[in-house]
């Protein structure tokens, strides 16, 4: 009896231990599932059933039970009850998570679209696309390409396009998805974040040796050496956890914060610039933040990368969240049809000329696809790279915005190849390469 009481105590303390230390989590995992829901629901125009049986089927996340209010355009997720989260739409900036501070924001600013009608194809326009066979392609390797893609249910594909010489040469969509559903692209975002730059850098309004924190010389702060290149490219030198698994430097900022700027400037120094490399959303968040502070007005800030960049070259489904504090949240929530984000990889092949139009310097696509010292060349200026071979049966020219679950906009001059995959599974470097491979097998 003694020991049967022995054993109860030790489980006892066991399970209050485990709550106590889960407890926390609760937040981020009830955070998540309303946030998403919000977001797929409002803005992608998904069915809240299909979200909570596949993307909301994640581990920890799929403890949480969401329900949907159309008439508030809100969704409220607990888990076994507690930690309820609400989020809740917002026109033209997407979903916001509720909290504490909520009330004192308001959403009246809205970003300013800069929709034109046009009669052009894709990608000049969306009109259509162009019906063209091209002669150099084999459309029968190509159909085996995107078969495999899709045979396999582990692989969880969900779209798939190919460009070719400006051309769509194949396209294909999981049931209940389209042409017109728009795609999380995750951390594709963060590229975004830095063509917002090239396009500050070509109109003579930024510089890669920019310091932000130069101001800090006077508390003789080691941030004062810190450019908008170091950050560009991961290399700050300043701390932080990008850890998804635990509650980190990300799940709090991303779940907990109202200002997702501040997460990464509040931050310690921990080497020198290049020194080391760190993969940070709240990098992004930062720049996000500084790029705000170059305009006069909030408003200036919602209306640029509109203005400059995703209503200018017709990615007009494009949706950018913000915080509650009004600022886009470039790390991970970037939101567009299939085709449009293949348009972004087309303005990159084309280096920033769009339509005889440019956008940024023909130099920012070789900047950004420069790699960054100590990422052991799988880095540049907030795109991935295939310098070291990643992916060996590819040319290492290849540079791409990836984002979480595997969504990526692949880009390969050589080939004038863009692919575009978006998912709800991460795939291996083998996958990745043996897609690419199959793709570029097809064009002559």
């Amino acid at each position: 009896m003694r020991k049967i009481k022995l054993f109860l105590g030790i489980a006892l303390v066991g399970i209050i231990a485990a709550a106590y230390f889960n407890y926390p989590k609760l937040n981020l995992m009830s955070g998540f599932a309303s946030k998403n829901m919000v977001s797929s629901v409002f803005i992608a125009d998904r069915d809240p059933v299909d979200i909570t049986l596949n993307d909301n089927d994640i581990p920890l996340v799929n403890l949480s039970d969401c329900t949907v209010s159309e008439a508030d355009e809100s969704a409220t997720a607990t888990v076994y009850g507690f930690m309820p989260r609400t989020a809740v739409y917002k026109e033209g900036v997407g979903a916001v998570l509720t909290n504490k501070e909520f009330s004192k924001h308001n959403f009246e600013l809205i970003p300013n679209r800069f929709v034109t009608k046009d009669s052009l194809p894709f990608p000049y326009g969306n009109n259509g696309v162009t019906d063209t066979v091209l002669e150099n392609v084999d459309y029968d390797k190509l159909e085996v390409a995107f078969s495999n893609a899709f045979k396999d249910s582990e692989q969880k594909t969900r779209t798939l396009l190919v460009v070719h010489k400006n051309q769509i040469i194949g396209e294909r969509y999981l049931r209940g998805f389209s042409k017109d559903t728009k795609i999380l692209g995750w951390s594709m975002t963060k590229s975004i974040l830095s063509t917002l730059y090239g396009i500050l850098e070509y109109q003579g309004k930024m510089k890669m040796d920019f310091k932000p924190f130069s101001e800090e010389i006077r508390m003789k702060s080691p941030k004062h050496n810190i450019t908008i290149d170091h950050l560009l490219r991961m290399s700050s030198g300043l701390a932080w956890d990008e850890n998804y698994f635990k509650i980190s430097d990300v799940t709090r900022m991303l779940f907990l914060d109202s200002d997702m700027t501040l997460a990464q400037r509040n931050k310690d120094v921990i080497a020198a610039p290049i020194e080391i490399w760190n993969y940070s959303s709240g990098t992004t968040n930062l720049l996000s933040g500084i790029l705000r502070e170059q305009f006069n007005t909030h408003q200036e800030y919602l209306d640029f990368p509109y203005k400059t960049l995703i209503d200018k070259i017709g990615m007009h489904s494009m949706l950018l969240e913000t915080d509650l504090t009004g600022n886009y949240i470039l790390s991970s929530y970037g939101w567009a049809t299939t085709r449009d984000w293949a348009k972004f990889g087309l303005l990159y092949l084309n280096k920033g000329d769009w339509n005889g139009e440019r956008i940024f310097s023909e130099s920012w696509a070789d900047y950004v696809s420069k790699p960054t010292q100590n990422s052991d060349g799988t880095y540049g200026a907030h795109f991935w790279l295939n310098a070291e071979g990643k992916y060996p049966d590819i040319s290492h020219e290849l540079y791409s915005a990836n984002g979480f679950q595997g969504q990526r906009v692949f880009i390969i001059p050589s080939k004038e190849l863009v692919v575009v995959r978006t998912g709800l599974e991460e795939q291996t470097d083998e996958q990745f390469n043996t897609l690419l491979k199959e793709i570029i097998a097809s064009i002559r």
